[in-house]
């Protein structure tokens, strides 16, 4: 499955992230890419927020571009989110465990291209692009892969997202 959909500002692409929010659960990748300020961060940090005001809690979301891995407890799992750009080899890639990490958590992976052959089958890819013109809009193509990703089109629908 693939949507493409355009995020006319910052708002959408927070209000689309809160959407997916609710719907993953340990075992699911959403594999964030894109150009520098596309928006991979701003996604990222929306849907943390979500999932945190789900268990009661608000905390800093810190990018994690020099800790490379920042992990949140969910109660019934933990997130990780992980900012691949720094990376430069696969050693360092399986160092961060994030093999283990795919199997037991949600995992939010920016600049996920650098995951290679490291990436699971099971993923929810979402590739942000600039639109031509100054006004912030930006496309984001969403590619399920795997199965499990039934509600994605209720999901959209509740963040009013149309497809391109």
């Amino acid at each position: 499955m693939s949507i493409q959909i355009v995020l006319d500002d910052v708002a959408a692409t927070e209000r689309l992230a809160r959407a997916l929010a609710p719907g993953l659960r340990a075992g699911d990748l959403v594999a964030l890419d894109g150009g520098l300020g596309a928006g991979k961060s701003t996604f990222a940090r929306a849907l943390i927020a979500e999932r945190l005001a789900a268990t009661g809690r608000a905390e800093d979301i810190p990018s994690p571009s020099y800790t490379l891995v920042q992990t949140y407890d969910l109660g019934d799992c933990t997130l990780w989110h992980a900012d691949l750009y720094r990376l430069s080899t696969a050693e360092e890639l399986a160092e961060l465990g994030l093999a283990e990490a795919f199997a037991e958590a949600i995992c939010i992976v920016e600049w996920a291209g650098r995951l290679g052959r490291s990436r699971p089958g099971r993923a929810l890819g979402i590739e942000l692009a600039f639109l031509p013109g100054d006004d912030g809009a930006r496309s984001a193509t969403l590619t399920a892969s795997g199965g499990g990703w039934d509600w994605l089109p209720e999901a959209l629908r509740r963040a009013g997202c149309v497809p391109a």
